[in-house]
């Protein structure tokens, strides 16, 4: 039986063995980092080299990376905690087609959030930005859509965020080992990744917050992490992020330029192979991520066909996946429900191979044939 083709690197990348080997090294250790015997000053020491190296990576200081469990909660955080230690400031003002993490955020605030439209590229509209006033607490926008990998505007955010004394975040969750990130350059608020989008392991992330920014902190605890996220710190899993985190930083450009070689090969395939599709988004776009409606499909029936040949790609995040309903990303690009409902993602990362993407197109037309059938 042939290999499975792996086409789902926005959801969660196969662990590095250079993470599994930095985790292998901590595992085996006692010791919680609070306390202050032997075993918790080396358990410190290790927590400590991680976020060191991790902020190294982002262009930060050390005391700017707060440790979490993932994106989502770092997310939380920033919202939740920019919100309530900024009382003067009700509103906050979220991108159109966020992570349902930072998009939930207006069932939490009600009536307190602004919303930015999009156009029909997936980026903000025009003239979106003027919602921000010196009302506004924070205002966050994706780097990289998740869903189309279409890349936001970030200076034109920063510029109309830091003009009315706004906080300015990104959620970098999908940029991270794809797009330089210098977070000092950037001159941001706050900023989020995650492990295992980049080969590290599932339940650690990060959210980068600028030191001189105090968080409302939306749980209770021992305050373990900058006093904004309490809980025991996640020794291991911080040393496999680290090492994950160094290895997609230094083969970045590398990688990258691999990526969009074999995107450009999945594109032209796709557009020449199978009548009736359109590409969603468009540039600046990510190499890693593709977003194609096939027009005349329920997009679960042609994904399930796909599977049981042997390639795993998604509906799109899989975050809100398992049911099927319109991709609320690319409503809000103006698309129609039937052609939302048709669209599938084909994500790319370093298990991704041209013969991998020959493979994809060897079976993709007879499966689109086969799942436009099935709709009628």
């Amino acid at each position: 039986m042939s290999e499975r083709v792996y086409l789902d690197h926005a959801a969660g990348a196969p662990l590095l063995d250079v993470a599994r080997g930095a985790m292998d090294e901590v595992w085996r250790l006692p010791g919680n980092p609070s306390s202050l015997h032997t075993a918790g000053r080396t358990a410190r020491r290790l927590l400590e080299e991680s976020r060191e190296s991790l902020a190294e990576c982002l262009g930060a200081h050390a005391t700017e990376i707060v440790f979490t469990s993932g994106g989502t909660e770092a997310n939380n955080l920033i919202l939740l905690g920019a919100a309530g230690a900024r009382p003067e400031r009700p509103r906050v003002a979220i991108g159109g087609a966020e992570h349902p993490s930072v998009a939930g955020v207006v069932d939490h605030l009600p009536g307190r959030v602004d919303v930015l439209r999009l156009d029909a590229t997936g980026r903000l509209r025009d003239g979106q930005l003027a919602v921000l006033t010196e009302r506004t607490a924070l205002v966050s926008v994706l780097l990289v859509n998740n869903e189309t990998g279409v890349v936001q505007p970030l200076d034109e955010v920063l510029s109309a965020g830091r003009a009315v004394g706004a906080w300015t975040h990104t959620d970098a969750v999908q940029a991270f080992g794809h797009l330089p990130l210098d977070f000092g350059a950037l001159e941001l608020d706050a900023l989020t990744v995650t492990a295992h989008k980049v080969g590290g392991p599932v339940g650690i992330g990060a959210l980068v917050v600028r030191r001189e920014l105090t968080l409302a902190a939306p749980g209770f605890g021992g305050g373990q992490e900058r006093r904004v996220r309490s809980g025991t710190a996640m020794v291991a899993l911080a040393a496999g992020f680290a090492a994950a985190a160094r290895s997609a930083v230094d083969d970045l450009s590398q990688e990258a330029a691999r990526l969009e070689s074999l995107r450009t090969r999945l594109v032209s395939g796709i557009t020449s192979q199978v009548p009736d599709v359109m590409v969603n988004g468009s540039a600046p776009i990510s190499t890693a991520i593709l977003n194609v409606t096939f027009r005349g499909c329920r997009a679960d029936d042609l994904l399930l066909i796909l599977d049981a040949a042997g390639i795993d790609c998604s509906t799109g995040s899989a975050c809100t996946a398992g049911v099927h309903e319109p991709r609320e990303v690319l409503l809000a690009m103006g698309r129609s429900q039937p052609d939302a409902s048709a669209s599938l993602r084909f994500s790319l990362g370093r298990g991704s191979s041209a013969a991998a993407i020959d493979r994809v197109l060897g079976v993709l037309p007879e499966a689109v044939v086969r799942a436009r059938s099935a709709a009628l």
